[in-house]
């Protein structure tokens, strides 16, 4: 599934009960993630659209970082 739709907003969220702060999320997309004390946070909740937030999903260890339709909360990364 490409990410990259026209206006479509996602949520963004880190779960700090998962997150180990291995900083793969940041590095993967670093206009997204940041590290603070350790965890790691979004930049926003809200985002437009970008592939590279679900490649940080998906390569998280953890799968702590959760990308979600903004109107449903259906869960796009990563994949159940």
């Amino acid at each position: 599934m490409t990410g990259e739709g026209v206006g479509m907003e996602w949520r963004l969220h880190v779960d700090p009960t998962r997150c180990i702060g291995s900083g793969i999320c940041a590095g993967v997309a670093p206009g997204h993630f940041v590290l603070v004390d350790g965890l790691s946070r979004p930049l926003a909740e809200r985002i437009l659209a970008a592939d590279a937030v679900l490649d940080a999903a998906d390569s998280c260890p953890m799968e702590a970082v959760i990308v979600s339709e903004v109107d449903t909360l259906r869960r796009i990364a990563p994949e159940e």
